[in-house]
């Protein structure tokens, strides 16, 4: 089993920034596909950016502006700026292994409970 914990949200204006971390505990996730989704009110679950090995993937909304990273230590990030209240939304980070994966929330097995990230105008 693989634990995720979010930490790192909170409420924000136009034009700041945030760094989210995904902690990740239990059984080793060095070689998984870790990635960060969001879900605002009334709306699906979004894509916003995955890291495979060295790899990285960005939905195009956030190309330019978020950046994820991942340590040694198996803890993720991502790193938000010039956030926007379309950035609004909860942001979970999940955990996979697997093909074609990178954007499919089907596909991740872990996942943590979400941080609220608000962004105000």
């Amino acid at each position: 089993q693989v634990q995720l914990v979010e930490s790192g949200g909170g409420l924000v204006q136009t034009g700041a920034s945030l760094r989210l971390s995904c902690a990740a505990s239990g059984r080793a996730i060095s070689g998984y596909t870790m990635g960060w989704f969001r879900q605002a009110p009334g709306k699906e679950r979004e894509f916003v950016a995955a890291i495979t090995g060295s790899t990285t993937y960005y939905a195009d909304s956030v190309k330019g502006r978020f950046t994820i990273s991942r340590d040694n230590a198996g803890t993720m990030y991502l790193q938000m700026s010039s956030l926007n209240p379309e950035d609004t939304a909860v942001y979970s980070c999940a955990a996979g292994i697997g093909l074609y994966i990178i954007n499919r929330p089907d596909r991740y097995a872990y996942w943590g409970q979400g941080t609220q990230v608000t962004v105000s105008s």
